[in-house]
């Protein structure tokens, strides 16, 4: 960064629920109380905060607008799992992406954060010939449609056990599509895209990071399809920032550098099993994140209130 005074990262810092083991994937592990899991992110000085799976902080925009005012916090937007591959479902998509954004836009949000899933159920995702990549651009540009109607930008995210997880699956939509992305450096990393260099590349179509730190044997392990994302999630494939092997430190400075303005959501992702929920500590690992993007910007404190 060309500053050293944190005032460019201060208050742009979010949290997302999934560090606290909130999932919308099924069968992920212990969901803990909304009212934990806030107050907590709310007690590490953060402004703001994702929503989580869709339903977990409620179902009514005026319902989840009173939970996160109670504790202080502004919405970021949202994770929206949606079928964009399939022509033939386009009126199904535009048809659930309005419901989202009229969720999404009835907080407060400004991020809609699109994952390309195959289905509802995660199915595991498969090789798309031309004319499904074609598809998937065309859905993404409904999907904006839909969003500038409520004031939202979409931003579409490369994961795990989607349609775009690979490194040619990033590359497909870059050369069909304008979308902006959320740069999440630990699924690129997971995927075989190195975060640095897609920072480099694209921060002109960047418009909201989640920071991440991996192992990358584990994530090793995930592409080459030897662990499930889960079972490496719960063996510490996601660690706090500075505790793993992805350059989080470039990618931040890189982007700062380029102008990029927006709000960076600390995500560690994590399962918590039944039998260690009464001793997880998951807030523990946001504060060391905090803390390494503190030191990297010569703050004592970035995390401040919500823009």
């Amino acid at each position: 960064m060309t500053t050293t005074d944190g005032g460019r990262l201060a208050g742009r810092l979010a949290a997302a629920p999934i560090s606290w083991g909130v999932c919308e994937v099924p069968g992920w592990g212990v969901v803990l109380p909304k009212e934990r899991v806030l107050a907590e992110m709310r007690g590490l000085g953060l402004g703001a905060s994702e929503l989580g799976a869709l339903g977990y902080l409620g179902d009514e925009p005026e319902e989840i607008r009173d939970v996160l005012a109670s504790f202080a916090l502004a919405a970021v937007g949202g994770f929206v799992p949606l079928v964009l591959h399939v022509r033939a479902a386009h009126d199904q998509l535009a048809t659930d992406a309005e419901h989202a954004a009229l969720l999404l836009g009835g907080v407060g949000g400004t991020r809609f954060v699109t994952a390309a899933v195959v289905d509802a159920l995660w199915s595991a995702p498969f090789s798309l010939d031309d004319s499904q990549w074609d598809a998937l651009a065309e859905g993404l540009a409904i999907v904006d449609e839909v969003c500038a109607r409520h004031g939202l930008v979409q931003v579409l995210h490369p994961h795990v056990g989607t349609l775009v997880e690979q490194a040619s699956d990033v590359e497909n939509v870059l050369r069909r599509s304008s979308v902006l992305w959320c740069l999440d450096t630990g699924h690129l990393a997971i995927g075989g895209v190195d975060p640095v260099a897609f920072a480099r590349e694209n921060s002109d179509h960047v418009g909201l990071v989640h920071l991440k730190d991996v192992d990358l044997e584990l994530a090793r392990a995930v592409r080459e399809h030897e662990a499930t994302l889960l079972e490496a999630t719960k063996a510490g494939l996601f660690r706090a920032l500075g505790q793993g092997d992805v350059d989080v430190a470039s990618v931040v400075r890189i982007l700062e550098d380029a102008g990029y303005d927006g709000w960076y959501v600390l995500e560690q992702d994590t399962a918590i099993d039944e039998a260690a929920a009464g001793s997880a500590a998951p807030a523990e690992d946001v504060r060391a994140s905090i803390d390494f993007l503190a030191a990297l910007s010569g703050s004592d404190s970035i995390a401040g209130a919500a823009k």
